[in-house]
């Protein structure tokens, strides 16, 4: 773990949890594409950098998830680095609170303030494209969250952060974190149509080809919503639809499963609305799923 890997040129990543790209700038300057989930995972990234003498200039965090901005605060301090994360990314990424909250859908319990799920507060801007590196490029991935984004180096190495998942944790998880759904759908029609040298998704394999894996995170969308669909045969209300699909796929609730996948529905809930696969209605104060 935290194994330094080169893809391709001067194009890296740092093998974690969820991938941390490093790239060269110059013979001494380098920039991280994310920072890894917590204090400890900036800590090893600091001594590879230390390692090999390189001085941090920048972080371009991809989205706010904690698993991606967690070593930023650490860093930070440790090398005066800058901070660059896209639209409402950045503002979770400086008030981290808002990610938890946002989950809950309120103020978060206890259970669910901590480094899964929020990350420390770091000083974060507004990434735009003049703040990126010579030759690189900004590739807009939204869906998983609000306003992610992956990056092109100058290699042609596509760092596409979370925007689809491995066979591995489609198979044991099913339900995997999205925000929107419609636009998660066009983000891997998109990524199906990218070639590059070398892709480096956060929880997959480096591929040279990506188009297959992202085919199979779509199928997946699919077979969820179908399920859904399924279990509102009748009306039901959010609670017993998350417990159904709990059931369906031998899940264990706990809090953060509870938010995690809880948002997760709410956002297949309101998208099969959307495009008329579902109706929503109030009865006896509650408000009921159905097809």
């Amino acid at each position: 773990m935290y194994e330094l890997i080169n893809v391709a040129g001067e194009s890296y990543f740092i093998q974690s949890p969820a991938k941390i790209g490093l790239v060269k700038l110059n013979d001494n300057d380098v920039c991280l594409i994310d920072s890894g989930s917590d204090k400890e995972a900036g800590r090893k990234v600091r001594q590879v950098l230390d390692a090999n003498g390189w001085k941090l200039t920048a972080i371009y965090n991809t989205h706010s998830n904690a698993d991606h901005i967690g070593g930023n605060k650490y860093l930070q301090a440790q090398t005066d680095c800058k901070i660059f994360a896209p639209g409402i990314e950045c503002d979770f990424t400086n008030h981290p609170l808002l990610e938890a909250s946002f989950l809950y859908g309120g103020y978060p319990t206890k259970e669910l303030k901590h480094k899964f799920l929020m990350a420390q507060e770091s000083a974060a801007e507004y990434l735009t494209p003049e703040k990126l590196p010579s030759g690189f490029e900004i590739i807009s991935l939204p869906g998983h969250f609000f306003d992610m984004v992956g990056f092109r180096t100058p290699d042609d190495v596509v760092y596409i952060a979370d925007c689809l998942s491995s066979l591995e944790t489609l198979n044991k998880y099913h339900i995997t974190f999205i925000y929107d759904v419609a636009e998660y759908l066009r983000t891997l029609e998109k990524v199906k149509e990218l070639k590059a040298k070398f892709f480096v998704p956060a929880h997959a394999e480096v591929s040279e080809n990506i188009s297959e894996l992202a085919q199979c995170n779509i199928e997946k969308v699919n077979e969820i919503s179908e399920v859904i669909l399924k279990i509102c045969a009748a009306p039901l209300n959010f609670e017993s639809i998350l417990q159904k699909l709990f059931a369906e796929y031998k899940l264990t609730m706990n809090f953060e499963q509870y938010v995690l996948v809880g948002s997760t529905v709410r956002s297949y809930l309101s998208w099969l609305k959307e495009i008329g696969k579902l109706n929503a209605f109030f009865e006896n104060n509650f408000l009921l799923w159905s097809v």
